[in-house]
């Protein structure tokens, strides 16, 4: 029987993300609180493509500003009510949704593992060339697997995780309709440079 109630994609993940991050260590440095878990339109029903992006609102070693090709650039500082955000988590569906169960869990431990553990507004840096997922992107994901399987081995109430039991059309099925928190990613800000002497 569909339910009368749209379906909140948004707040269902955070609740689970906050329920990870109470649950997993290595994961206890993250403030939900000042990241906005959202959801984006993928523009193919298809598997595969993006399923999930972390995007820092700070630069390297959080700092506002950044140097590039021989410019400075800043991002615009985001709020939620009085709280500043530090990070945007977004969702992409109904790709995301339609999954596997394990697979869409491994998606939210891989992106929330790229927040950075001083958690400023910076991404996890990782040694040399491949800062983003360390040298291999397959064994990235297999230790986000780890974690996973510690996380379930811990007996999540399914009120938490078990949405990520339905696919985009089961879950419109049983709800009517899926809904969620949107938010466009900044574009950098240019900053003028002082006038040469």
């Amino acid at each position: 029987m569909s339910g009368t109630t749209a379906f909140d994609f948004s707040a269902a993940m955070a609740r689970l993300c906050v329920d990870v991050v109470q649950r997993v260590d290595e994961f206890n440095h993250i403030r939900l609180e000042q990241v906005a878990v959202t959801f984006a339109q993928a523009r193919r029903r298809v598997p595969h493509g993006l399923q999930a992006k972390l995007t820092p609102l700070r630069f390297e070693g959080g700092s506002m500003v950044m140097r590039r090709r021989g410019r400075s650039w800043t991002i615009p500082r985001l709020y939620d009510g009085d709280r500043e955000l530090l990070y945007i988590l977004t969702f992409y569906l109904p790709r995301f949704l339609d999954h596997s169960f394990r697979e869409k869990l491994i998606t939210v431990f891989h992106e929330l593992y790229h927040i950075g553990p001083e958690f400023d507004g910076d991404i996890r840096r990782h040694e040399g060339r491949y800062h983003v997922h360390s040298h291999s992107q397959k064994e990235y994901d297999e230790e986000m697997g780890r974690f996973v399987d510690r996380y379930l081995a811990g007996r999540p109430s399914p009120a938490v995780c078990g949405f990520l039991m339905k696919d985009f059309r089961g879950l419109q099925q049983q709800y009517g309709a899926v809904v969620g928190r949107q938010m466009p990613i900044p574009r950098l800000i240019p900053l003028a440079e002082p006038a040469s002497a």
